[in-house]
């Protein structure tokens, strides 16, 4: 894909935000670890154009602005301490005392939670709704209604929205759009270009990519909710540190190479587990067999490394073998590292709206995040665990 200029991705993401002038020869901006910004004369102390306070950004968040508009093709972008942080500060700035949000069902756990406990505390209703609800969403818009908040595909298991006829309906009633834009990273689905007002990354996942650093952000190219959001942040005093904004920064340089490796070797095992007699069911987008396939290939232009599947119902001493017989995959949060991750998501799996997930309907569910080492290894090590259970 390319731009206006006729430059692709991964040489915009190389050479966005950098200037070896400005850096001083360098290739990478300096850390500049501040949070005084001295100003030659007092007069210069108020209604500059320069940042006096460190917060405010430096050199390394501008290089991280600016990677960061050039992937998801926005205008602005306010940087955030994660991804969560993101997630609140992009729905804060859209909604007042007395509002309605209007949210899907599979959204981020803690998004989920922060709707539910401080939104609530703020006086703002959410109404959580199926996230294959599609044009049947405007059953769920009141007068109060202000926000859309959707994430695709869904947290844990994995839906697609049908993006065109949720902006459609949110623009005619002047409601903001905003989508957590995570599992693609903004390399594979550009919310903006399909309609939706407000984009968010956690920068923690692919973009960073090593596991080593935390990071949110907020894209948009509307100049209202820029405003909106950049005023917001300044009020709540959210920033990113220097050091993270360099690692992300960074990690944007070979973002795209990293995931684009990582989606098709999880296609590959997505496949692999499919044909496993002892698998119930695989969530995968990219597959033919996900029942949003379709809205996959009319949204994304690739798949990233995430996905989940179920196991058929087994015993908890089984399910224990199981994961004690693997030796390549970590037991941990987060993904979009260069390591692969597995975590058991039945703990933390709340719906709502989503009866198909009620806890007697399905066997164990498995998040999968597939990393950078040889597919063919970690097929062998699920192979084997398998056999322990089969």
């Amino acid at each position: 894909m390319t731009d206006s200029t006729g430059k692709r991705l991964p040489t915009k993401l190389i050479h966005a935000g950098r200037s070896a002038s400005s850096f001083g020869g360098t290739v990478n901006p300096p850390i500049q670890r501040a949070s005084t910004v001295l100003t030659e004369n007092v007069s210069g102390l108020y209604g500059g154009a320069k940042s006096l306070y460190g917060r405010m950004g430096m050199t390394v968040h501008d290089a991280l602005r600016e990677g960061m508009n050039s992937l998801e093709g926005a205008t602005h972008t306010q940087l955030a301490a994660n991804g969560l942080n993101a997630c609140a500060l992009a729905m804060a700035s859209n909604l007042n005392a007395g509002d309605h949000l209007i949210a899907s069902d599979s959204i981020y756990g803690p998004t989920r939670r922060f709707c539910e406990k401080y939104l609530a505390k703020m006086g703002v209703e959410t109404t959580f709704v199926h996230p294959r609800i599609g044009a049947r969403i405007s059953e769920n818009i009141r007068t109060n209604t202000k926000a859309i908040f959707l994430e695709m595909p869904g947290s844990l298991t994995f839906e697609l929205h049908d993006i065109d006829p949720i902006v459609e309906i949110a623009r005619k009633q002047q409601i903001t759009t905003i989508l957590d834009n995570t599992w693609s990273a903004g390399v594979f689905f550009k919310p903006l270009d399909n309609g939706i007002d407000v984009s968010v990354q956690a920068l923690t996942k692919y973009v960073i990519g090593h596991s080593d650093a935390f990071g949110g952000a907020v894209m948009t190219v509307s100049p209202e909710h820029a405003a909106k959001v950049s005023a917001t942040a300044q009020d709540w005093g959210i920033s990113m540190s220097p050091d993270d904004a360099y690692l992300a920064q960074r990690g944007l340089r070979t973002l795209p190479i990293r995931i684009a490796s990582q989606g098709e070797k999880s296609v590959r095992i997505a496949a692999f587990l499919e044909a496993q007699d002892c698998v119930e069911g695989v969530f995968h987008p990219a597959l033919r067999s996900h029942p949003d396939h379709d809205l996959w290939k009319r949204y994304f232009s690739g798949s990233s490394g995430l996905f989940s599947f179920c196991l058929k119902p087994l015993s908890k001493e089984s399910l224990d073998c199981f994961f004690k017989s693997l030796s390549l995959f970590g037991f941990g949060f987060s993904w979009g590292g260069f390591e692969s991750l597995m975590i058991p998501c039945d703990p933390q799996l709340t719906r709502s709206q989503s009866p198909e997930w009620a806890n007697d309907k399905h066997g164990p569910l498995i998040r999968v995040s597939i990393g950078l080492e040889d597919e063919n290894d970690l097929i062998t090590d699920l192979a084997y665990a398998l056999a322990t259970i089969s």
